[in-house]
């Protein structure tokens, strides 16, 4: 009930008494009360106005699992909300999960993680209070070798989510560093990472793991000249749980049209169009050589082609390479 309170006073202009909140939810009038005292200790701003009732005037970076259900406007995509205030991986609970029968669309988040993961095994700082470590249990209906692609699927749904929920960027850009790394002014700021269980042809089920750096005012040395947070880039706090649900509403379209062809065809334009690598040089660092060459773009499949020196064309896919620029990291 906390959630569908906390979800009728964000949904109301002005006040909400409290005696149509006890009809509405079937609840006594002192039980209200109690959320809505539960509500401020939390640290949401709630008015309480004799002969009016109450009104929210502001809330916290709060991450609780009432919040991001209060704010969740989707069908299916995280609409089954597994909270962790610690969590080894969201990706390994996820993974649980759905061994264990979870439905579609379930969404594991955690304010902290003791074990996260990035791409090639990498670890993935993960401090408490201060960022999104969530992941999605998907069970897609397609062969185990288009999965890889969900990967581009949910990158480009957070890039679109976080321009629109974050306006003072100034003249710097959200975009994609291919596949699967999130990046603005040059540096890192969420990556993204896709697991499977499956069987020669059919899924069990995907994990679409994401990670992002929000409210984080350092970093690490090492990590100093490649990483940087929403905070440090805005210059301001940025709620956490609205971010959360503004990827899910774009991931949810996104993933809808990724199953209507099962490739990148109706996502191609929005991917390549936000892709830092596009008409760049690039390093392409594969298991036997390396080479410079020149971005174009993504194909269908979701590869990034790239044109050699010699005028050639190709292909090179995620799974076998890793990209950087010549001059940095993108």
């Amino acid at each position: 009930m906390k959630s569908e309170i906390l979800k009728l006073l964000r949904e109301t202009d002005g006040y909400v008494s409290g005696q149509q909140i006890s009809e509405k939810f079937g609840v006594s009038r002192t039980a209200v009360w109690k959320v809505i005292r539960q509500l401020q200790e939390d640290g949401y701003q709630v008015e309480a106005v004799r002969n009016k009732g109450y009104h929210i005037v502001g809330s916290p970076d709060v991450m609780t699992r009432e919040e991001l259900e209060s704010q969740m406007k989707t069908r299916w995509a995280g609409k089954n909300i597994m909270y962790y205030a610690v969590a080894d991986s969201t990706n390994l609970r996820v993974r649980q999960l759905g061994d264990e029968g979870a439905p579609h669309g379930t969404l594991a988040v955690a304010d902290r993680q003791t074990d996260g993961r990035g791409r090639r095994g990498r670890s993935w700082e993960s401090p408490e209070g201060s960022s999104i470590y969530m992941s999605i249990l998907l069970r897609p209906e397609i062969a185990p070798d288009k999965a890889p692609m969900l990967t581009l699927v949910m990158a480009c749904s957070v890039a679109e989510a976080l321009r629109m929920c974050v306006e003072s960027f100034g003249d710097a850009q959200v975009q994609i560093k291919w596949p699967n790394d999130i990046i603005i002014n040059g540096k890192k700021l969420a990556g993204i990472l896709t697991e499977m269980s499956a069987q020669v042809d059919y899924i069990n089920h995907v994990t679409v793991g994401v990670g992002i750096n929000v409210n984080m005012e350092e970093f690490p040395e090492e990590l100093r000249q490649t990483a940087t947070s929403l905070r440090l880039e805005c210059g301001h706090t940025v709620k956490r749980a609205t971010i959360i649900a503004r990827i899910m509403e774009r991931f949810e379209e996104n993933y809808d049209k990724f199953l209507h062809t099962e490739d990148m065809t109706e996502l191609m334009e929005s991917y390549t169009s936000m892709l830092v690598n596009r008409d760049r040089e690039v390093r392409i660092l594969g298991a036997k050589e390396q080479y410079q060459a020149h971005a174009l773009g993504i194909n269908r499949t979701g590869e990034l082609i790239v044109r050699r020196a010699d005028g050639t064309e190709e292909a090179v896919y995620a799974g076998e390479v890793s990209v950087r620029g010549v001059y940095g990291y993108v």
